[in-house]
């Protein structure tokens, strides 16, 4: 099967009259509030990319062109901040990233509660499934923007998974002879199958607590 055509466009045009975030334009609204025009602009022309993914557009779909038009910006607004559209979405995906939450590490199940449910949070966010789900449909065609999302997004939180499992095991809560691994994706798997899915009812933070329940009976010491 061949991959996917990128829609990309062509080297940056002048910044037309009239783009809010031209230096040489006329200072926005957001300038005259305090904002810095910078922040402003990268602020509207991130909102620009969530949205479209979230009306249902793919990664190939988008354009600079229509981010920009999107966004309010010209091209060259776009351009002097990122060389192309993949350098774009890898910022979007770092910018829309939540942290790790800080874990008490008194219960094991109590804290891979939290990072179950923080990983059902980031997906059903208003901000992030349509980015989440277009990353997953396309990674395919765009393996650099899958292995930026890979490190910023799904590495942190294996990580924070691992480091608890981890400490189950140390402590006799989790037999010494379970794949980790597999044990951290049967507790990440559910919590993205029914945001990302849409399958039945949305997850809750009740849900997160069930599937730990349920997945660390099947990994406590027998006996």
């Amino acid at each position: 099967m061949e991959p996917m055509a990128v829609q990309e466009d062509g080297p940056p045009p002048p910044c037309p009259a009239g783009d809010p975030y031209d230096p040489a334009g006329d200072p926005p609204c957001d300038r005259r509030r305090g904002r810095p025009r910078s922040a402003a602009a990268e602020a509207a022309i991130t909102d620009a990319v969530l949205a479209l993914l979230a009306e249902g557009h793919g990664i190939a779909d988008l354009t600079i062109e229509g981010i920009a038009q999107r966004a309010g910006v010209g091209k060259a607004t776009v351009y002097r901040r990122w060389p192309g559209k993949d350098a774009l979405l890898a910022h979007v995906v770092a910018q829309v990233e939540l942290p790790v939450p800080e874990l008490p590490g008194d219960s094991v199940e109590d804290d891979l509660v939290r990072l179950c449910d923080h990983i059902r949070e980031h997906a059903a966010g208003e901000a992030t499934s349509g980015l989440l789900r277009s990353v997953i449909a396309d990674m395919r065609c765009h393996p650099a923007l899958f292995a930026q999302y890979k490190r910023i997004v799904v590495d942190r939180r294996r990580e924070a998974l691992r480091r608890v499992l981890e400490r189950g095991v140390a402590s006799g809560e989790i037999r010494d002879d379970v794949d980790l691994q597999v044990l951290g994706q049967a507790l990440a798997g559910p919590m993205l199958a029914g945001t990302v899915l849409r399958e039945g009812t949305a997850p809750t933070r009740e849900t997160a607590a069930r599937v730990v329940d349920l997945v660390l009976n099947g990994a406590r010491p027998r006996g």
